[in-house]
């Protein structure tokens, strides 16, 4: 009997969790053309989106890995919540896999920022005497394919912590990750509530 093609995409986003966790891959679409190999699939019309994915590693260390990830998840959340109260002023939010609850062991901590201008952020950790570095990440919005936001990269402890800048007006809005859809953010306070209820199970 064939295998149809749900059942293709779910296979393939199996192997794609097990890739993404066992290797630490980062790049999800490396990931997924990766574990489409593996399983001999060459048609990549059926590879399955990255929220298939983020279910499939969610169900993964709930089945393996559960108190070790469940207990690195928390540790990255508080790191993530420090990062939020120093950066409060930038009405901070928490996006990627430590919100999703698909974080790997060593994963950054991604906040996106608001402020007038990028070189608020510069300064604000220049006179806290906290090196970065400088790069950029880049979202494919409606009216422009190719937006760019300046990225500060700092090291806090052993984590990395990643903010994204944005400008102040566009806290109400999200960019769209490669599925299309918005990219979920949690303020302060929904992350508080996030590391409330893994401490009330």
């Amino acid at each position: 009997m064939p295998i149809l093609p749900s059942q293709l995409r779910q296979h393939i986003a199996q192997a794609t969790a097990r890739l993404i966790v066992q290797e630490g891959i980062h790049d999800y679409q490396l990931a997924k053309q990766k574990a489409a190999a593996q399983l001999g699939v060459a048609d990549t019309k059926h590879l399955p989106s990255n929220s298939e994915i983020e279910e499939e590693i969610i169900l993964y260390n709930r089945l393996f890995n559960d108190n070790a990830h469940t207990s690195n998840l928390t540790r990255l959340r508080h790191v993530a919540l420090q990062a939020m109260r120093l950066f409060e002023d930038f009405s901070p939010r928490l996006v990627g896999s430590v919100l999703s609850g698909t974080a790997p062991k060593y994963a950054d901590v991604t906040l996106h920022v608001f402020a007038n201008s990028p070189e608020e952020i510069a300064f604000f950790l220049l006179e806290r005497d906290m090196p970065y570095e400088l790069s950029e990440r880049c979202y494919r919005l409606p009216h422009n394919p190719n937006a760019c936001y300046p990225c500060y990269t700092f090291i806090a402890g052993e984590d990395c912590i990643m903010l994204i800048v944005f400008g102040v007006d566009d806290v109400r809005w999200s960019p769209p990750s490669p599925d299309g859809k918005s990219i979920k953010r949690a303020s302060i306070k929904a992350v508080e509530k996030l590391i409330k209820g893994h401490c009330d199970e």
